[in-house]
């Protein structure tokens, strides 16, 4: 299989097709065909990769040209992880937090210590960190009012910031912004604030991160990414922003800062398109 997801990649590359404004770095295995987040770890020298919801429960450690250096088995459900992130000490958070039809109760993020990453283990054991939207009353809410589904996160300042994916067909860009304590527990989920992309499905929001300096966010969607700079931390989305455009059309769903002028992305891979880690430069 791998050996054919390398032979379509490379027919892709001969045949003329660009990924436009987005360079690839490296052609990741089928393994990771349902890419949902990537997190760079500086301290075990990977960038950290998991599929969502259907997929084991596995953490992958990719190396700089994308081979996988390190598998790690999570105990815990993989119900619909959508993203990664990771703290200044190493510890590694994964948003098990997809709620497509807006009727889950079992809403989690997966935190993985940052001893317990290192010397290659087989297996780690997470601390659970529980939520629910306090503003969310059925399950599932009227057709309307489906604004509690996520894919996007990251940590800043003991906390963790969400951004949810509205299912609603008329608020389809919208993204409300909430906080959690990132330490284990139960938790209401605290609305901070709230943001619109634009208003077509490409729009919703499938990944977040925030820079080291904490001063530049990026919001992804599937047809651009929005950069915050200057940020106000006790609002962010009210921090100035840029719009950046993809030329190219993929099913993207992570983001996060390589450093302050360079992103990396990955997509899905849909057969033929898809299905890598890219560089995206930003100002």
């Amino acid at each position: 299989m791998i050996k054919i997801k390398s032979l379509v990649f490379l027919l892709f590359l001969t045949s003329g097709c660009q990924t436009g404004n987005l360079e690839v770095i490296a052609d990741l295995p089928l393994s990771l065909n349902e890419v949902s987040g990537i997190a760079i770890d500086k301290y075990n020298k990977v960038i950290w990769m998991v599929n969502d919801s259907g997929n084991k429960p596995l953490l992958f450690g990719i190396d700089g040209s994308g081979n996988i250096a390190k598998t790690i088995k999570v105990k815990a459900k993989n119900r619909d992880w959508e993203d990664l992130t990771m703290d200044p000490r190493g510890n590694l958070y994964i948003g098990n937090f997809g709620n497509n039809d807006n009727d889950s109760k079992g809403l989690s993020i997966l935190k993985i210590a940052a001893d317990s990453l290192k010397n290659n283990p087989e297996t780690v054991i997470p601390e659970v960190i529980r939520f629910k939207y306090p503003e969310q009353k059925k399950f599932p809410p009227k057709k309307n009012k489906r604004h509690f589904d996520c894919e996007a996160f990251f940590f800043y300042k003991d906390s963790l910031y969400l951004f949810t994916k509205s299912r609603s067909s008329k608020h389809k860009g919208k993204t409300n912004l909430y906080s959690l304590p990132a330490s284990k527990g139960s938790y209401e989920a605290k609305f901070k604030d709230t943001f619109n992309t634009c208003e077509e499905s490409k729009c919703w929001v499938t990944s977040a991160d925030i820079n080291a300096k904490g001063d530049k966010m990026a919001v992804l969607t599937e047809n651009s990414v929005f950069v915050f700079s200057n940020l106000n931390t006790n609002a962010f989305l009210k921090s100035e922003y840029k719009r950046y455009p993809f030329s190219y059309d993929s099913q993207k769903e992570s983001v996060t800062f390589k450093n302050d002028s360079t992103l990396y992305i990955a997509d899905e891979y849909l057969g033929v398109d898809g299905g890598n880690l890219y560089s995206f430069k930003i100002d």
